[in-house]
């Protein structure tokens, strides 16, 4: 029989400031006050950084589950583009689209009307999480619509989220296109396009940014304006990760419907890395979407590690939402972060510093939190 859990969460906010003292026993305050230039460099000017992060303590006390939240400038209402980071809700509730459709299966070929490429559900969704494919994303989109997939999480309690276009082809059309499905070698099926709510602009903070744009290769010079964009904050991308990492501590209505076999499939999509599944190992290294530890780095990732996460990388925001475990160590947490990399404030330019700011704050935040896990007291 399988085991019954109970469910604990707790919440501890850090404030931002640096005079202030953080709250004792935080751990966030030992890993945000390391010496380490990847990590000071940021903390020295963290108002231009727009720095958003979530860690989880997992602690398995007998038949119950602990989970402790703490939060460093955590706060929905502070803007910052999600990137790719919405592929991850888009796959899962793709997947409970098939599995809530009886002729449906992940496996079965498909492509969309007026396009060539054929492919299948399992193969869109693996390429999401190995390489976060915008192709694959957006095939997935056009089978669920915007307001599914808006309807879909508020119904399972994920607020605040609004997705609202595309990703890689600055497509904000609103009606989707049908897909053409193979039943079997002989019988096709063709799903319904549907016409989805014109988003209205988003009211929060932050959300016009930097002091010009590059738009038809010209320099518009005033902040640039993310209102229509998708959004999807820290909080909203942590309890997805949850829902699918610990659906039993939810109620029936808040986990996404999914089959055992489904979710199985979903957590080996998530840790499964490039080269696994035939990518070229040099271009596709370990980390290229694992931010958090590896991020910063060209070696492979141990066996015993697996970090279980989605990335997303656009208009100089980077950002991590990974559930991490190191099962030779006894190592297990969930961190979401997001850091903003723009220099010179210009945005849609491709001058970000990704490489030199970004991935390296993330890679040391995952390694600093990993060493004081391998420490910690469960």
């Amino acid at each position: 029989m399988a085991a019954k859990y109970f469910f604990i969460i707790g919440v501890v906010t850090l404030l931002a400031s640096c005079d202030a003292e953080p709250p004792k026993g935080n751990p966030l305050e030992r890993v945000l006050a390391s010496t380490n230039p990847k990590i000071k460099k940021v903390m020295d000017s963290l108002d231009h950084y727009e720095v958003q992060i979530r860690y989880t303590q997992i602690d398995r006390l007998n038949d119950s589950i602990v989970l402790t939240d703490y939060d460093f400038q955590v706060d929905p209402k502070n803007y910052f583009y999600p990137a790719s980071t919405v592929k991850f809700p888009i796959a899962l509730l793709a997947m409970e689209r098939l599995n809530q459709t009886d002729t449906l299966n992940k496996d079965m070929r498909f492509f969309v009307e007026g396009d060539s490429i054929e492919t299948t559900f399992a193969s869109d969704v693996m390429k999401i999480f190995a390489v976060s494919d915008n192709d694959a994303n957006n095939r997935l989109l056009e089978f669920l619509g915007q307001d599914a997939i808006n309807k879909g999480l508020a119904d399972k309690g994920i607020n605040p989220v609004r997705i609202s276009h595309r990703l890689g082809v600055h497509s904000e059309d609103v009606a989707t296109k049908p897909l053409v499905i193979y039943i079997n070698d002989s019988t096709l099926a063709t799903t319904l396009p549907t016409i989805n709510s014109e988003p209205k602009p988003l009211m929060l903070n932050k959300i016009k940014k930097g002091i010009g744009y590059v738009e038809a290769d010209s320099l518009v010079k005033q902040a640039f304006d993310f209102s229509l964009k998708n959004y999807y904050p820290v909080q909203a991308q942590h309890e997805v990760l949850k829902r699918i990492i610990f659906p039993e501590q939810f109620s029936k209505e808040q986990q996404f419907d999914l089959s055992e076999a489904q979710r199985d499939f979903l957590l080996t999509a998530m840790h499964t890395l490039p080269k696994t599944i035939g990518y070229d190992p040099v271009e596709y290294y370990d980390g290229y979407c694992k931010f958090f530890m590896y991020g910063d780095t060209k070696e492979n990732i141990p066996d015993q590690i697996k970090i279980f996460n989605k990335v997303g990388f656009a208009y100089g925001t980077l950002t991590d939402c990974a559930y991490i475990t190191d099962t030779s160590k006894g190592v297990e947490f969930m961190l979401t972060a997001t850091v903003l990399v723009n220099k010179d404030g210009i945005f849609n330019d491709d001058r970000y510093e990704y490489d030199e700011v970004g991935i390296p704050f993330l890679a040391e935040l995952g390694r600093e939190i990993y060493d004081f896990e391998l420490t910690r007291k469960k």
